[in-house]
């Protein structure tokens, strides 16, 4: 088996306690042994000051979404990189009409491949995040496979299992095909209801283990990401860490 790969959060997870409390939040994930972040686009804090924060705690930035860079947004994308001294950006979403129809479909590829081509002038890489309107099939077409055929060898994918699965594709499966055009895995668990509630990585139904066997020579960061819970956000961030690091799966501080 290949090392271990480090953990991320991503910090949506935590955001209406980030709203209440940024820095306390920020050094209670440190505290649990995450290795790293992954920003969001919308965070309550300055750049700069969130930025020193992580610095100070030692949490490595593996990468952040941001907003797509269309000409209103472009100065904001690459003041988010340069405030995090990112090598990549993730675009966290397009909406699901442009997954209806092979046209649409194209018609979004090309935009990735400009929106690419302006991070690869900037020293950045570009990787699309998927929900799970990505993966369907239109006239018997896989909708990922589509993309890829659309999509610049040079725009990644940030693939989220979770999404995938309530998708009806087998994530495992998804994970193997993009291989190393993946390096950033988004890792969440529960009962594959899009508008449902989740669980901490492990708790749920998802197979975690298949998709980190699956990934262990092409994945550089496992990030863990939480949607929606009842249950209390920070004992799941947590509970994540643990089944990851105990089970072998991830590496952590602890």
């Amino acid at each position: 088996m290949s090392e271990l790969k480090p953990i991320a959060l991503q910090l949506y997870t935590v955001r209406e306690l980030l709203e209440e409390d940024f820095e306390g939040t920020v050094r209670r994930v440190a505290e649990m042994g995450y290795v790293g972040v992954e920003p969001y686009g919308g965070m309550p804090s300055e750049l700069s000051d969130a930025a020193d924060l992580f610095r100070e705690l030692d949490l490595r930035i593996c990468n952040s979404h941001v907003p797509f860079p269309d000409d209103e947004n472009r100065e904001a994308v690459l003041e988010i990189a340069a405030a995090f001294d990112l090598p990549s950006v993730a675009i966290a979403m397009l909406p699901p009409a442009d997954f209806e129809t092979i046209d649409a479909i194209k018609g979004a590829c090309e935009r990735l491949n400009q929106a690419g081509e302006f991070a690869r002038e900037n020293n950045l890489a570009l990787h699309y995040h998927n929900h799970w309107w990505e993966f369907k099939r239109i006239n018997g077409a896989a909708t990922l496979d589509l993309m890829l055929e659309e999509l610049d060898d040079s725009v990644g994918l940030q693939i989220d299992t979770y999404w995938v699965q309530v998708g009806g594709e087998d994530a495992v499966e998804v994970v193997k095909q993009v291989g190393a055009r993946a390096p950033l895995i988004h890792l969440k668990d529960g009962w594959l209801d899009a508008k449902g509630d989740m669980a901490a990585v492990g708790h749920g139904v998802m197979d975690v283990a298949g998709i980190v066997n699956a990934t262990e020579q092409t994945a550089d960061w496992y990030i863990v990401e939480q949607d929606r819970s009842n249950n209390d956000r920070l004992e799941a961030v947590r509970q994540s860490y643990t089944y990851l690091t105990s089970n072998g799966l991830a590496r952590g501080k602890k």
